[in-house]
C-alpha cells in the first residue's frame, strides 16, 4: 500500500505540476518562469560533503563528484525534466546519496536544454562528455544512470555511441524513463489521467521544442524502436501511476528479447521519477539501485523481501 506521503506529494503535484503539461502554452509559460529561477549549482550543503569540481565540456559545466579511494567505476548522471526544464535539488540529493553509498565517481553534464538548444547540441555535449569518461576509465566501470528525459538520453547516447564504434557502458540504470515519444500504444492515453505529473499535451511540446525536426517514432527521439540488443545490463525503475509506464515495460520486454538483461521494479501507486522524493518508496527504490551497482548476482528473493517486484507485467509483443 502507497505510504501517506506519498499520497501527499501526489496531491501536491496534481494541483501544481501537472499544470505544467495540462496544455502547449502552460508549458510555455513554466519555462519561461523557470529559467528566471532555476540554479544549477550543486546545493552549498552537498558541496561541503562531498568533493565536487566542476570543469567544462563545449562551453557546458560538468561537475566531477571523486569517488573513494581506489573506486574506479564511475556514474554519468543525466538529469530529467522533459528536455527543457534544468537539474534541481531533488537530482542532487539523489546523485549525492549514491556518490556516498557506492563510492562511485560521478559525471553531471549540466547539458543544453530546449527551446534555447535542441537535440543535435544536448547529444553533441553529452556524446563528447562520455568521449572524455572513455579516455580516462574503461567502459566496463562506467554506468549510465537517469531520470525521465534522462533515461531516455542514456538509451539512446548509447545506441549512438554503438554506432560509432564506441563501446557501451556496462550498466544502465532509468528511472521512470521517456522511451517512446510516438504515442502509438492506446494504454498511454487511460494511463495520463491516473498520472498526478504528466500530460500529453506539454509532453508533445517540450518533444517538439528539443527534437529538431525528427520524427517521433525516430529512435533518437524513441529509442524503443532501435537496436536494443547494444544495450547493457539494465535496472528500469516505473511505477504504475506514471504514463510512460506502459511503454517502459513494453521496452523490458523488447530488450529482453534482443538478448538484454533487464530487472524491472514496478512499485505499485508510484508516479514518475518517486526514487527522487523522500518517501518510503523512494528509499525501497534506492536500495534497489545500490543493490544493482554492487552485486554480481543479487537473488531474487532478496528484492521480493522489500515488496518491491523484479518482473515487468504483461505486454504487447513487438511488432
Amino acid at each position: 500500500m502507497p505510504s501517506l506521503k506519498s499520497h501527499v506529494v501526489s496531491f501536491i503535484l496534481r494541483h501544481s505540476r501537472k499544470k505544467a503539461f495540462s496544455s502547449p502554452e502552460n508549458l510555455q509559460r513554466w519555462i519561461a518562469y523557470a529559467r528566471k529561477t532555476e540554479d544549477y549549482h550543486p546545493p552549498a550543503l552537498l558541496k561541503a560533503r562531498l568533493d565536487i569540481a566542476e570543469t567544462s565540456v563545449d562551453g557546458f559545466p560538468v561537475y566531477e563528484i571523486a569517488p573513494k579511494s581506489g573506486e574506479r567505476r564511475r556514474i554519468l548522471y543525466l538529469h530529467g525534466g522533459a528536455f527543457v526544464f534544468q537539474i534541481t535539488s531533488y537530482h542532487w540529493v539523489l546523485i549525492a546519496e549514491m556518490a556516498e553509498r557506492l563510492g562511485f565517481g560521478i559525471t553531471v553534464p549540466i547539458y543544453p536544454i530546449a527551446p534555447e538548444y535542441n537535440f543535435h547540441d544536448m547529444f553533441g555535449m553529452v556524446g563528447d562528455v562520455y568521449r572524455r569518461m572513455l579516455q580516462e576509465t574503461n567502459a566496463e566501470n562506467i554506468v549510465f544512470m537517469g531520470d525521465s528525459a534522462g533515461g531516455n538520453m542514456a538509451v539512446v547516447l548509447t545506441m549512438m555511441a554503438a554506432e560509432e564504434g564506441l563501446p557501451s557502458p556496462a550498466r544502465h540504470v532509468l528511472i521512470s524513463p521517456g522511451l517512446d515519444m510516438s504515442l502509438s500504444n492506446p494504454e498511454v492515453f487511460e494511463a495520463e489521467r491516473n498520472d498526478p505529473w504528466l500530460g500529453i499535451p506539454g509532453g508533445l511540446e517540450a518533444i517538439r521544442l528539443y527534437s529538431a525536426g525528427i520524427d517521433r517514432s525516430d529512435w533518437h527521439i524513441s529509442p524503443l524502436y532501435g537496436d536494443l540488443s547494444v544495450l547493457p545490463k539494465t535496472l528500469l525503475l516505473t511505477g504504475s501511476r506514471d504514463l510512460l509506464s506502459p511503454d517502459n515495460l513494453i521496452f523490458a520486454e523488447r530488450a529482453r528479447a534482443a538478448g538484454v538483461e533487464v530487472d524491472v521494479v514496478y512499485e505499485e501507486g508510484m508516479f514518475h521519477v518517486w526514487p527522487l522524493i523522500d518517501m518510503p518508496e523512494a528509499r525501497r527504490a534506492r536500495d534497489s539501485i545500490v543493490d544493482f551497482l554492487t552485486a554480481e548476482t543479487v537473488p531474487q528473493r532478496a528484492h521480493a523481501s522489500r515488496r518491491t517486484t523484479y518482473a515487468a507485467r504483461p505486454a504487447p509483443a513487438a511488432e
